[in-house]
């Protein structure tokens, strides 16, 4: 059974920082290229970032380039993504997603239920 669990999540003023964490488990977990994605009350869910099996390549959304950096530990099955100089505008319920593909239109075939990010101005 294939379980992805996010934890990280919380309660941020503008400006600062959070590190959300994916645990992965039920998987070959090096097989994987993994992603992150957002959800806004209102808002169809949208990519943030992605990492390739090895860790190496990544692509990250315009809209948190430069901010977030998304890596992993393959030894812990766990995917991070690192959030400085948080918007109010990232607030959102944040996934993990795996896929055995990589790039935009990678097909994602586990994910997680997500975590709360709110970003208070």
């Amino acid at each position: 059974q294939v379980q992805l669990v996010e934890s990280g999540g919380g309660l941020v003023q503008a400006g600062g920082s959070l590190e959300l964490t994916c645990t992965v488990s039920g998987l070959t977990f090096g097989d994987y290229a993994m992603g992150w994605f957002r959800q806004a009350p209102g808002k169809e869910r949208e990519f943030v970032a992605t990492v390739t099996w090895s860790g190496r390549r990544t692509v990250y959304a315009d809209s948190v380039e430069g901010r977030f950096t998304i890596s992993r530990d393959n030894a812990k099955n766990t995917v991070y993504l690192q959030m400085n100089s948080l918007k109010p505008e990232d607030t959102a319920v944040y996934s993990c997603a795996a896929t055995r593909d990589f790039g935009l239109s990678a097909m994602y075939e586990h994910w997680g239920p997500g975590t709360q990010v709110t970003v208070s101005s």
